[in-house]
């Protein structure tokens, strides 16, 4: 079996930096969570850590980009169920919203993601999601789905829609009533957009 590169290594350490810093940051959340345990859950030294992810919260932002990443594509699975377009949208949306309620979820990416990294509409898997929701929102308004107003706008805010729905959820004494009110709202306002037939 041939050595590995010193490429393949690299992504190795990342990756298992990246679990270690997945599983603390939600067992103990972010601010609990010592270089030092998350060092030694991968194996590896703080060196590695600094080399690859700089600091902790450049780690933390791995983190929340690979968990982010997966509630978007969840998000658009269920959206291609729905069989896409505004149905699909919507879809999506609520998908989203749903993922509140994962305990993983809630403490990295909308608890401690806007703590500790800032404003979520600044994060990478976030500006994708935005990308995607404006090509959807083209696509509609070629069709003469919607009404017309600026896309970019109408995609900024449904997605914040959801994001807020979802951090509202997350921070809930009672997330699963918060949840049916948070999706019936945001059913209720993404539906004004659309033309009367």
């Amino acid at each position: 079996m041939p050595a590995k590169t010193r490429a393949e290594k690299m992504e190795e350490t990342r990756i298992k930096l990246i679990a270690a810093g997945r599983k603390a940051f939600g067992e103990k959340g972010y601010a609990a969570a010592s270089m030092d345990e998350l060092t030694a859950g991968a194996g590896l030294t703080r060196g590695a850590l600094y080399h690859n992810f700089g600091d902790k919260r450049g780690l933390l932002a791995a983190v929340v980009d690979q968990i982010d990443s997966a509630m978007a594509q969840k998000a658009k699975d269920a959206g291609d169920a729905a069989g896409g377009g505004w149905d699909g949208l919507v879809a999506e949306g609520r998908t989203y919203i749903e993922l509140a309620l994962e305990p993983e979820i809630q403490r990295i990416v909308l608890l401690d993601g806007p703590a500790f990294l800032g404003a979520p509409s600044q994060w990478p898997s976030q500006n994708r999601c935005l990308q995607a929701t404006i090509k959807t929102l083209k696509d509609l308004s070629d069709q003469g789905a919607i009404k017309p107003v600026d896309i970019e706008a109408l995609a900024r805010l449904l997605n914040g829609v959801a994001l807020n729905a979802a951090l509202w959820v997350a921070t809930s004494d009672d997330p699963q009533t918060t949840l049916r009110k948070a999706i019936d709202a945001f059913e209720c306002l993404a539906s004004g957009v659309l033309t009367k037939s």
